[in-house]
């Protein structure tokens, strides 16, 4: 049951973008924020009881998103709600970047749960896609930061709200394909 409820609220998160495109000519800014801030708090609870290996850097992000929910309510301004994007791009930026000065990064720590004897190689390849996704997420928070401050509301939920999630789903595309390409050898 917590599974699905953390889906749910994984997905109003995600959508997040779009419900401020619409939400924003229905209601004030503090209460999407609200609402926000309300997904994140449950999320929050759900993860103090879960057992994984180690989600502290998911209840990080979680308190950083509660403490920006906060600070919008308090701003109750449509400005103050378009950098929660650019918040969680430069946060997933500096988990994973970290992660790379404090070993083992986070790509390897997820590749460990299904392969806990990883060879050398796949270490290699760990640290390297950890690079790439560091990568992804400057660029993804720097046009978010842009689309934030420069462009329409409408670009921004475009690009917030859809296309950002395209790109990311372009890069675990590409980078499946790349592991079952080098990883052919060891079947």
């Amino acid at each position: 049951m917590a599974l699905l409820i953390n889906g749910v609220l994984g997905a109003l998160i995600i959508l997040y973008p779009i419900a401020v495109y619409f939400g924003i000519q229905y209601m004030q800014p503090w209460k999407i924020a609200a609402f926000l801030l309300l997904i994140l708090c449950i999320r929050f609870v759900i993860s103090k009881f879960k057992a994984r290996v180690d989600n502290s850097w998911n209840r990080h992000l979680l308190v950083l998103g509660i403490v920006y929910c906060v600070f919008a309510i308090w701003m109750n301004n449509t400005i103050s709600l378009l950098f929660y994007p650019v918040l969680i791009s430069f946060s997933l930026l500096m988990i994973f970047a970290t992660s790379l000065f404090f070993p083992p990064p986070i790509i390897e720590r997820l590749a460990r749960l299904q392969h806990p004897n990883l060879p050398e190689q796949g270490i290699r390849y760990t640290r390297r896609v950890t690079q790439v996704w560091c990568l992804f997420f400057l660029i993804n928070g720097c046009i978010a930061l842009v689309t934030a401050i420069w462009c329409s509301f409408a670009v921004w939920s475009l690009y917030n709200g859809f296309i950002s999630y395209l790109l990311m789903a372009a890069v675990m595309g590409i980078e499946y394909l790349v592991r079952i390409k080098t990883q052919a050898h060891l079947k």
